[in-house]
């Protein structure tokens, strides 16, 4: 298969971002990367403009990292209150999961991605919880989750049964 090398004009997943010369299969970079404007041939002329590329491509770099220390900024001022529901014997149904944390941080103002949060496993038990959500390579925030059970039966009901 022939391959070509390019130079991207923008960030695309799972490829690279701009100013990075890339190795790609020749019909993608013909058919696709360059008519849409995403990528240029890696000649000696379009080398020039990598410098430009490296520029665009650090500014963009600084205002994430700091969108994302706003976001992690706002996430250490909130502790989200979740509930679970719970059967007669005190056994709970269901759990609180990541997407339901990310949801309850978008009711307070706050989007990420739900994949961001590294929940071990999901919250089954009542209590306080701290749960760190990667948000950046260089920035990592604590998202902090009190988790009440309702509908549990009293300890002296359960006991007789």
């Amino acid at each position: 298969m022939a391959h070509t090398k390019v130079i991207l004009a923008t960030k695309i997943e799972g490829l690279g971002c701009e100013a990075d010369l890339v190795t790609v299969r020749a019909g993608y970079a013909r058919n696709y990367l360059i008519p849409q404007g995403l990528a240029f041939e890696a000649t000696q002329a379009n080398k020039r403009f990598i410098n430009m590329l490296k520029t665009k491509r650090a500014e963009r770099e600084a205002a994430e990292l700091a969108n994302f220390k706003d976001v992690a900024a706002k996430i250490a001022g909130i502790k989200l209150e979740l509930k679970l529901e719970a059967g007669e014997k005190g056994k709970v149904f269901g759990a609180i999961t990541n997407q339901q944390i990310a949801e309850a941080l978008a009711e307070k103002g706050v989007e990420i991605d739900r994949r961001t949060l590294e929940l071990e496993k999901p919250l089954r038990k009542g209590g306080d919880y701290e749960i760190p959500a990667k948000l950046h390579p260089e920035v990592t925030a604590i998202v902090r989750v009190h988790v009440e059970v309702v509908g549990e039966a009293p300890a002296d009901q359960a006991a007789e049964a």
